[in-house]
């Protein structure tokens, strides 16, 4: 037929909608949960692929059933065009395999969206043919679609067809133009009853697509429930498991695996070996003859094409049952941390179904429809996220390899290489010139406590606590040990962490009754973005009008950060107060010592992501320093590039004796923290006693599968040729977040201050009384528009609500993020 207006116009809809969803920076497609939808993989090239999905097709369509109403067949990438064309096949084939028992209106239809120049194709690319089916009944109306997204004229892998011809495809095009017609998929029905939907791969699970990117990888981000087509010759147990585990490796979901009957019985072999927990079905020999028309082998097939549907039904229908059930399932089980249950309606749950990269994939239901639609992750997962989707595969892969090949093994008096690598990297890193010695434990805030634990013993033995002769300890009972910090700091969960920080929500009698606060905590000035100037604040307890508007206000943030401020009025000021505090502590009391200084370089987290001054916090470690007082960097939360260098020392322009790291250390994949500590620390632990000897620790202390990611992170962050964003003469991030829309945030005035340095930004609103502080509701309903409607999974801090990327994340995403708060905050009306 001549292509009718109405199918040139839908060409047309569906790469407009590609080109917009490709523009848009972050992948963020909505996928149509109601109907089923499978990718259709193969064990190799050649192993029937296009048979199985032909075959699924018709008998799907041959269903008396209303539902489905429609298949969708699509193939994204196709070589040998047009000779070879696997929807072609389907369009031809499919309509004479249906002959239902009952009477019945089949339309078929064909399209090629996107040739490439060297392919020869008439002036129109789309057929569309009907048939009708005489039986009893009213007839049912079915529609079978089949559609070819990219096509080249060479039969040879994508990437070499796209090089050889001309027309290479970046991931994102393929994978935003196959969005959008699985998404217009869903109106083939019209309402009429579901549209099956099969998305049928090139090649083998590894084989490369246009870009060189492997198709396992390329179509990840829809993560698609998935039919293998194994290989029934001989080889082909090898060839199968290993595409069953590069699919698992990736989070797919082996829905079915189907092969061919070749005289090998590989498939009881394969069926043992998975141990029935995938259907494995097979099919009668193919023909070799060219000449056969392979009706009578589908004839042949047709219930095991029936055994395939249903095992797909089944399938699709536990995996909605299972997605629905979760919200209230996770009410009524899960104790979920820092969250008031009574605060949290069962609507609002978020089930995550999977994750790739910056984005969850968050089961959804609008307006009564079923939907899996991309979040971006906005809080990084409390801090931990760096990964984009490449680095993810290449964590979970180092952690599968360190998995098989460790299991776990104890650490004391023992080395595996994955350890001995992280330490080295961690080491030559962010302990440069300073660091000898690393401390793996489990998670930041047992770091911190590791930290205390190094600082106090070195302080015991530097001011003649300890004696040196055996490190014994004299008048034990009389002696006090405290820490210096910063108010509005936050350590950890654990006891000891929690008591060297100031009183705060987190510390109350509510949350720790044992918490006495051991130490002298200090009221620190912050600096933040206020329409459009960086500015300085100070606490009531150093307020000093003598300062000058050059000492308050700064041209930029690099102003902030510069040295010559060392020699500044603001410095004398900060001099003269933190020792002021420090001589009316130590003359207050002759058994108490500051033991340790402990802060967060630069940001202070959790306790609402405030902006200390670099200058004060510089000062403060000097004071320390004088005093021989052991100083301590939390960098939990600061480093590994979050603040846009791998060390937020780098920012300070000074240097701890003990560093804890943990969170992006790992990428985020895995738990696991080091406190990195010098030689000297390191000395005041050794003796003949292993009673003087550190004793802390747990039982998975350096495990070598978070050993391995962590190996993996360090270089992967700090390496341009993974990382674009890094700036490698001066090892720094690139700026990742749009200057102009931050000054414009900073200007708004429902906006109290701006931080953006490195991956963060963050943003306080205006509130007061109640409506301030960490328990604040006050931008519930902002959040709540950000999650539902702009796809960004926030989690504020009260009144602060911040947007964190990652390392390797694009200055594009992060400007459409932000550019989506921008737009929610200047109309934010809050209603009590």
């Amino acid at each position: 037929r001549i292509e009718p207006k109405p199918a040139a116009m839908l060409r047309r809809l569906l790469l407009r909608q590609a080109r917009r969803r490709h523009c848009s920076s972050s992948f963020s497609s909505a996928l149509p949960l109601s109907s089923p939808t499978f990718a259709v993989f193969g064990a190799n090239t050649g192993v029937g692929k296009t048979l199985v999905s032909a075959g699924l097709a018709a008998s799907l369509l041959r269903s008396h059933a209303a539902s489905p109403s429609a298949v969708l067949y699509l193939k994204p990438l196709q070589t040998g065009f047009p000779a070879d064309s696997d929807a072609g096949f389907l369009y031809r084939r499919v309509p004479a395999l249906v002959r239902p028992s009952h009477a019945a209106h089949l339309v078929a239809s064909i399209d090629t969206l996107s040739p490439a120049p060297s392919v020869e194709t008439p002036s129109s690319s789309r057929e569309e043919a009907a048939f009708s089916y005489d039986g009893e009944g009213k007839a049912v109306r079915k529609l079978l679609a089949c559609r070819t997204l990219y096509a080249w004229r060479e039969a040879v892998s994508p990437h070499l067809a796209a090089e050889r011809e001309g027309m290479t495809v970046e991931d994102a095009h393929v994978r935003s133009l196959l969005a959008a017609c699985l998404s217009e998929g869903e109106n083939l029905g019209k309402g009429e009853g579901d549209v099956w939907k099969l998305v049928e791969t090139a090649g083998g699970v590894a084989s490369p697509g246009p870009s060189g990117t492997l198709q396992c990888d390329l179509y990840r981000h829809f993560r698609l429930p998935t039919i293998l087509v194994g290989d029934g010759r001989l080889g082909g147990i090898s060839g199968t498991l290993s595409a069953y585990e590069t699919l698992l490796l990736r989070g797919y979901d082996v829905s079915a695996v189907i092969l061919e009957d070749c005289g090998l019985s590989n498939d009881k072999f394969l069926l043992s070996y998975l141990r029935n927990r995938v259907p494995v079905l097979v099919l009668p020999p193919i023909p070799e003859d060219p000449s056969d028309d392979l009706t009578d082998w589908f004839s042949e097939s047709s219930s095991v094409f029936g055994l395939l549907e249903d095992a797909l039904r089944s399938f699709h229908l536990k995996r909605i049952q299972r997605l629905n059930s979760m919200q209230r399932k996770s009410k009524d089980l899960l104790w979920w941390p820092f969250t008031q249950h009574n605060l949290v309606p069962v609507d609002c749950v978020t089930v995550i179904d999977s994750r790739c990269g910056e984005s969850f994939s968050a089961y959804k239901v609008k307006d009564n429809k079923m939907m899996m639609i991309p979040q971006f992750d906005a809080c990084a997962s409390w801090w931990t996220q760096g990964p984009d989707s490449k680095l993810q595969i290449e964590l979970a892969r180092d952690m599968g390899y360190a998995a098989a090949r460790y299991g776990h093994v104890m650490f004391p008096e023992n080395a595996h290489e994955p350890a001995l690598r992280c330490a080295e990297l961690l080491l030559g890193g962010i302990g440069k010139d300073w660091a000898s010695r690393v401390y793996y434990s489990d998670n930041g805030s047992t770091a911190i406590e590791i930290a205390l634990k190094m600082a106090f013993r070195k302080f015991s033995l530097d001011r003649g606590i300890l004696l040196d002769s055996d490190k014994s300890i004299t008048n034990e009972r009389n002696i006090q040990l405290k820490v210096l910090a910063l108010k509005g700091s936050y350590h950890g969960d654990t006891l000891g962490a929690m008591e060297a920080q100031a009183p705060s929500a987190y510390t109350s009698f509510l949350q720790q009754p044992w918490y006495s606060g051991r130490g002298l905590f200090l009221d620190p000035p912050t600096v933040f973005i206020r329409n459009g100037t960086c500015a300085l604040s100070l606490p009531q307890s150093i307020q000093n009008c003598h300062l000058s508007p050059g000492d308050k206000c700064f041209p930029s943030l690099a102003d902030v950060f510069c040295k010559s401020r060392d020699s500044s009025a603001a410095a004398d000021l900060y001099s003269t107060y933190i020792s002021q505090q420090l001589s009316e502590y130590s003359v207050s009391s002759n058994i108490e010592h500051i033991a340790a200084l402990i802060i967060e370089p630069v940001i202070q987290g959790a306790g609402g992501m405030h902006m200390i001054d670099p200058l004060f916090q510089r000062v403060l470690v000097h004071e320390c320093r004088d005093r021989k007082i052991p100083v301590i960097f939390d960098e939990v939360f600061t480093g590994f590039w979050r603040l846009g260098v791998e060390s937020a020392s780098e920012l300070l322009g000074c240097l701890p004796d003990v560093a804890c790291y943990a969170k992006l250390m790992t990428g985020g994949i895995v738990p696991l923290a080091a406190t990195v500590t010098t030689e000297a620390v390191f000395e005041a632990f050794k003796s003949d006693s292993k009673l003087t000897a550190l004793l802390h620790g747990h039982s998975y202390t350096a495990h070598a599968m978070g050993c391995s990611a962590a190996v993996k992170a360090i270089q992967w962050f700090r390496d341009p040729s993974t990382n674009s964003n890094l700036d490698f003469d001066r090892m720094k991030l690139k700026e990742l977040w749009d200057g102009t829309l931050v000054n414009q945030l900073s200007s708004l005035p429902n906006v109290k201050r701006v931080v953006s340095l490195g991956t963060l930004c963050a943003i306080e609103l205006q509130a007061e009384g109640s409506d301030a502080g960490y328990a604040s509701l006050y931008a519930r309903s902002l959040i709540q528009q950000l999650r539902e409607e702009d796809d960004i999974y926030v989690r504020p801090l009260g009144n602060v609500i911040y947007l964190m990327c990652g390392p390797c994340t694009t200055r594009d995403v992060c400007t459409e993020q932000l550019s989506k708060v921008y737009h929610r905050i200047s109309h934010f009306n809050p209603i009590h």
